[in-house]
């Protein structure tokens, strides 16, 4: 076909490349956009003609205005998973809530570095303090929550005072008491 002689400065053959196929940037861009296909048209046309039809007629009027309390709470689900309690949803207050997240934040930063996550002495200080596990039935039955409210106030051997307002401190032996037994 070509009669002439090609070097590497000179333009290659015509024929010849039309048989090598398109140059790479083209092969790579036919591979990215694959042929239509009818099904692909189709479900691009059925999505293109719902999106466009669906909002042409105002909602029913038996649809209520939507609160926090309608959500599938998230946090509770998490909270439950690790063992605590969920918060109640409208039933508590503001401040209740509130509370209960300063308590949950005081046990986290506060008690589970030897305490553990729930209060089985299982934290990773414990090898070195030695804490008790507070979910014993045995020592739970035998400490009033005035002498945990105490112990947590004015620390006990290696554990520290903590300083918490009353609710606080309150909130805190109540969780110790949730894990009683478990």
């Amino acid at each position: 076909m070509c009669e002439r002689a090609t070097s590497k400065y000179a333009p290659a053959c015509p024929a010849k490349l039309a048989r090598r196929g398109p140059p790479y940037y083209v092969r790579a861009r036919m591979l990215l956009l694959p042929p239509r296909s009818p099904l692909l048209i189709a479900s691009v046309a059925l999505a293109a003609f719902l999106s466009t039809s669906a909002c042409d007629r105002p909602p029913s009027g038996d649809t209520k205005e939507w609160t926090p309390a309608d959500h599938d709470r998230a946090e509770d689900k998490q909270r439950i998973s690790q063992g605590g309690q969920p918060v109640a949803a409208g039933g508590a207050s503001a401040a209740q809530q509130s509370a209960d997240a300063i308590v949950e934040a005081t046990w986290k930063q506060q008690c589970t570095t030897c305490h553990g996550g729930f209060g089985k002495g299982d934290g990773p200080n414990a090898p070195m303090f030695k804490p008790a596990d507070l979910t014993l039935e045995a020592w739970q039955s035998k400490v009033s929550d005035a002498e945990i409210a105490a112990v947590i106030r004015n620390g006990k051997g290696k554990m520290p005072k903590f300083e918490l307002p009353d609710a606080i401190l309150q909130g805190v032996v109540a969780r110790i008491r949730f894990y009683r037994g478990k």
